[in-house]
């Protein structure tokens, strides 16, 4: 037995159960039992009766491995991150408590994991152990069953069924984005990687675009009524004294289910859908679904993809306009070609008949013609040629970032003021 059994360091005296907090009684197998006995040193405290941080660690490391072993743990999935080396981190909690657990080299060594999403409710098989480098509780998995949908997604699959049977995915609802946006509305957090990302893609492809920041909190308690509530100021510009946006982005960067979870809201998915302005959702990355996706204009997988999808690039409409002159031109003189033949024809056909003056007039009509079209041709490479000198003298005095920064503070001084006024 334990208490009997297991000899300290000090005097041979037992340790008690009071001292390892376990229970007497309990049979421990013998690899379990001498690895105490061997380490029973490094639970000696200092000549100040102090111990260290490392060695206390240790000790509850080891009573952990000892006293509860492998286990089964039910809980729900969070934040669940698949590193390239194979290894699986993630979280399981209740309502009460979460656990961190590390499945390594999971697809070899830890069957079922393909269990493991976000939100799912599994069963976990692992052993208990501590990562002493934090200190912290941790269950190395082994084996994950499934044991029933989560409860966020289980709201999401509730909430999705629901706005499907009213009809708010329906592709005919659907508003067509603008193909040369000239604003665009931005509703992110005014610090996060979004919309850095986002400002890049829209200065390299597009940089006379005007883009308005609407800055909001993305996470949190509170950030889905005021994702919604911006929507709806987005939509009704005049009223708050927003510029008209072509077409508005509504997203974050990258998290966990429940650090999506505000664009899985109700609130926000109806304000998705009554903006009278094309909405683009780009919620998290490629792999992450929201309800906003469903119920947007268009979904883009990332921030940076939703910025490419919505502004044409500079470089690819240069090259367009040179294939438009091209094709202009090559009809027009193919056309003058065929007059100035059939002009050389008629006048080697009728020298005898005084062909100079039977052909002055067509001639002259000929020269005409040509001459228009050549003036056309000219007027129309030029009026391409003068849009696009204006569109980069606008970037030039209206950056991007620039732009963002300026409407960052009109915003902060709105909302103060909406703030004393409520």
């Amino acid at each position: 037995q334990f208490g009997k059994e297991l000899r300290s360091s000090r005097g041979g005296k037992s340790l008690s159960d009071r001292e390892f907090s376990l229970h007497i009684g309990k049979t421990l197998p013998y690899h379990a039992d001498m690895r105490l006995q061997e380490r029973g040193h490094q639970y000696q405290r200092g000549d100040d009766g102090v111990m260290s941080v490392s060695r206390l660690v240790r000790r509850m490391k080891n009573i952990l491995e000892i006293e509860i072993g492998d286990v089964w743990v039910e809980g729900e999935v969070s934040n669940l991150r698949k590193q390239g080396n194979g290894h699986f981190y993630f979280s399981v909690k209740d309502d009460k408590a979460q656990l961190a657990c590390a499945a390594f080299n999971a697809e070899r060594r830890c069957s079922g994991h393909e269990a493991l999403q976000d939100g799912a409710r599994v069963r976990v098989l692992g052993e208990v152990t501590i990562y002493e480098a934090r200190g912290q509780a941790q269950l190395i998995v082994k084996r994950v069953q499934p044991a029933g949908v989560g409860e966020l997604q289980a709201r999401f699959e509730e909430l999705k069924k629901k706005l499907h049977t009213e009809g708010l995915f329906a592709e005919e609802l659907k508003k067509p984005l603008p193909g040369f946006p000239q604003v665009i509305g931005l509703i992110t957090s005014a610090t996060g990687a979004a919309l850095q990302d986002i400002v890049s893609v829209l200065t390299r492809r597009a940089p006379w675009v005007k883009a308005v920041l609407f800055p909001v909190a993305v996470q949190g308690s509170g950030a889905a009524a005021g994702i919604a509530r911006a929507i709806r100021m987005m939509s009704d510009p005049e009223n708050h004294g927003l510029p008209r946006c072509d077409v508005v982005v509504v997203g974050r960067g990258g998290g966990s289910l429940e650090d999506l979870w505000n664009f899985n809201e109700e609130e926000v998915a109806r304000a998705i859908a009554n903006c009278s302005i094309p909405i683009v959702s780009a919620v998290g990355h490629e792999i992450d679904f929201t309800i906003a996706d469903f119920v947007a204009d268009l979904r883009a997988p990332t921030p940076s993809a939703a910025a490419e999808l919505i502004v044409p690039d500079e470089r690819e409409l240069r090259s367009k306009l040179q294939r438009l002159r091209g094709g202009l031109q090559r009809p027009v003189h193919a056309k003058i070609r065929s007059a100035q033949e059939l002009i050389r024809f008629a006048r080697r056909g009728v020298l005898a008949h005084d062909s100079q003056r039977v052909l002055r007039e067509p001639i002259l009509r000929a020269d005409e013609v040509a001459a228009t079209m050549r003036r056309l041709v000219a007027d129309r490479i030029s009026s391409r040629e003068q849009r696009i000198s204006d569109r980069r003298t606008a970037w030039k005095a209206r950056h991007p970032r620039l732009v963002v920064e300026r409407r960052v503070e009109g915003l902060r001084q709105f909302r103060l003021r909406y703030s004393q006024q409520g």
